[in-house]
């Protein structure tokens, strides 16, 4: 059975060790996407003053509030393992504040995850 792997990554600091440490330990392929939690909205509020023509640190201030999540798709539980035990690697222990949050969902069918020649 196949597994999606979800890790939503605190310290986006850590995002390129963790997708190193991801490709180490067998993820075929991984997607990034920048996110913001429920907590982080609500602690830098919404904010109506940010300009039309946003500056560049304006830019940098919005990324610093972000989030990393990244997921694969893997083929069996050995490699769910491995990328569980690499992240936490990293980032250290997830019991932890402020590392992420790791959660895996069993995949009933995939297609494309083993790419033929081409």
């Amino acid at each position: 059975m196949s597994y999606l792997v979800v890790l939503v990554l605190d310290d986006p600091d850590r995002c390129q060790d963790v997708l190193d440490a991801w490709e180490a330990a067998g993820a075929p392929g991984i997607t990034i996407l920048d996110s913001s939690g429920l907590g982080r909205v609500r602690r830098a509020g919404i904010r109506d003053d940010i300009p039309l023509m946003p500056s560049l640190s304006d830019l940098f201030r919005r990324q610093e509030d972000l989030h990393r999540t990244l997921f694969s798709v893997v083929k069996d539980q050995s490699q769910v393992d491995a990328i569980a035990q690499a992240t936490q690697a990293v980032v250290g222990e997830l019991d932890r504040g402020h590392t992420g949050l790791l959660f895996v969902v069993p995949v009933g069918q995939v297609y494309g995850l083993h790419k033929k020649g081409g």
